[in-house]
């Protein structure tokens, strides 16, 4: 067990020095399955991203630390572990919408008031403001 741990700050300063490249566990994707099933794969994805995330997090605020109090601050490496969070973190935001959605059972919301919207809606159901977008016959013509 303290072999492990040993290791693991090893090659934890290995990766703020830049002398080894980040771990990336690779997640699984979202499997395409029934309605229940395929709820049930999101809430995991998004339980495993919020974890990634906030070690992703942790690990970049310890690599800031660690640079700084060597004076060795390498950006290069802080921008790769910056882009590595952020498409973590849009990811996770994506799967929040879309379960936010199931959950609502709404596609949308009115441009004007705010409302919610159900699939296939033509007009708000509470200020009366057309929900698909209105295209000239010009434009039509010229795609």
């Amino acid at each position: 067990m303290i072999k492990r741990t040993l290791d693991a700050r090893r090659l934890r300063r290995a990766h703020a020095h830049g002398l080894a490249p980040a771990p990336t566990a690779p997640l699984p994707p979202v499997l395409a399955a029934a309605p229940d099933d395929r709820s049930v794969d999101l809430r995991r994805r998004r339980e495993q991203l919020t974890a990634q995330v906030a070690e992703l997090q942790w690990d970049l605020g310890g690599l800031v630390y660690e640079m700084a109090v060597r004076n060795r601050i390498r950006t290069d490496v802080l921008v790769r572990r910056a882009a590595a969070l952020q498409e973590a973190e849009s990811e996770l935001g994506e799967v929040e919408r879309i379960l936010r959605m199931e959950e609502t059972g709404a596609a949308g919301s009115c441009l004007v008031c705010r409302a919610p919207h159900s699939g296939g809606a033509v007009f708000c159901w509470q200020c009366g403001a057309g929900l698909l977008e209105q295209v000239s016959s010009d434009a039509i013509a010229a795609s």
